[in-house]
């Protein structure tokens, strides 16, 4: 049974402080993350929201993992593995990088009223950063 989890990246300005959001549900257990990330464009923080779920699974030994995203280019970038955006591509590196850990890898994008809990978690990890 794939472990899902719901990911969500968030930014106060864009550029702007950032937090990332991760809710790992694996079976009847379930895990929540607020990580602060600095300072990052949304779309940014979408790609390492990702990158940071993906170390998370890595860590716990998943080997099949579906990640859901509201970020369409996200989403996108992970499931064919291009990004047109050169600014992306290291994130998407990163990604290509990650998915060797795991057996089977999905990710599929759902829209924001489904990610509701990650997008919390997110917005409550922006005020985890420390003060400038």
């Amino acid at each position: 049974m794939p472990v899902e989890v719901y990911i969500d990246g968030a930014s106060a300005g864009d550029p702007g402080l950032s937090g990332l959001g991760i809710f790992i549900k694996n079976g009847r257990d379930s895990e929540s993350f607020s990580l602060p990330a600095g300072r990052l464009s949304n779309h940014e923080a979408e790609f390492m929201a990702l990158i940071e779920g993906m170390k998370l699974c890595a860590d716990r030994r998943y080997s099949i993992v579906s990640f859901r995203t509201d970020s369409q280019i996200v989403e996108r970038a992970a499931d064919s593995e291009y990004v047109k955006n050169p600014a992306f591509k290291p994130y998407l590196d990163e990604i290509i990088r990650l998915k060797a850990a795991f057996d089977l890898f999905f990710i599929k994008w759902i829209p924001s009223k489904e990610n509701q809990t990650a997008d919390k978690l997110a917005k409550h990890a922006i005020l985890l950063n420390p003060a400038d």
